[in-house]
């Protein structure tokens, strides 16, 4: 269990600071206190059905004197479909449809799937609530999840810091910050600190809200020569 933990985790270090991001796009003018600025960003999830964005992704690691960079794009369907591929060609593939997550490694021809439903390990329970964080409805639905602070407003933006209460995700990723621009109104960078001092950044370059996306961007047909495992299945 231990182990399979420790894989999971290195699974969501690429995947969920794209998921997370996904639902913060909106605030509309300088917000003063947390509340009003996290009121605004819910508002704003209500007129949200497709959004499509590139992106450039940095990994800050300890053992690497340069961080990691690559550029992707991502595809989001309300309430909770996406597609995100990372790398130019594309190097790894996260869909989620429904109850299911599958990623793909194209050049070696392995995928992996995912399942939401059933019954899960309490601490696997926490760590797949990430993939959700970035699609509130709600205030109840965040506030469960996140303990919230108003963080810094520079060079134009707002930020919002969510730390994970569940203590299994906690000890993974003590922080989210994100950062939305107030002159065009749009995502302009999120942030996931890690409890091994790793840091993930996105930086979104363009983004279009309420474009048409063909629903088989959600539903990958791989091939035969695709090597498909469920790791969650004993």
């Amino acid at each position: 269990m231990v182990s399979f933990c420790s894989c999971l985790e290195r699974r969501i270090k690429r995947v969920a600071l794209v998921f997370v991001s996904v639902g913060m796009l909106t605030a509309s003018a300088r917000a003063s206190t947390l509340d009003e600025l996290l009121n605004r960003w819910l508002a704003a999830q209500t007129n949200i059905q497709t959004w499509t964005a590139d992106f450039v992704q940095t990994r800050h690691l300890k053992a690497l004197v340069q961080p990691l960079r690559a550029e992707g794009r991502l595809w989001y369907t309300a309430p909770s479909d996406f597609r995100w591929e990372l790398g130019k060609p594309v190097q790894t593939v996260a869909v989620r449809h429904g109850d299911e997550l599958l990623l793909m490694y194209p050049n070696l021809k392995r995928a992996e799937r995912y399942s939401f439903g059933g019954k899960q390990p309490g601490q696997l329970k926490d760590m797949l609530s990430l993939l959700e964080a970035g699609f509130p409805r709600s205030r109840q639905q965040i506030e469960q999840r996140f303990t919230l602070k108003l963080g810094p407003a520079t060079n134009g933006c707002e930020s919002m810091i969510l730390e994970p209460k569940a203590s299994a995700t906690r000890k993974m990723l003590p922080q989210i910050t994100v950062s939305i621009e107030t002159n065009h109104f749009r995502l302009q960078a999120t942030e996931l600190q890690f409890a091994d001092g790793s840091i993930l950044r996105n930086e979104f370059t363009t983004s279009e809200v309420n474009t048409p996306i063909n629903s088989s961007t959600f539903q990958p047909q791989l091939g035969p020569e695709f090597k498909i495992t469920e790791p969650l299945k004993h």
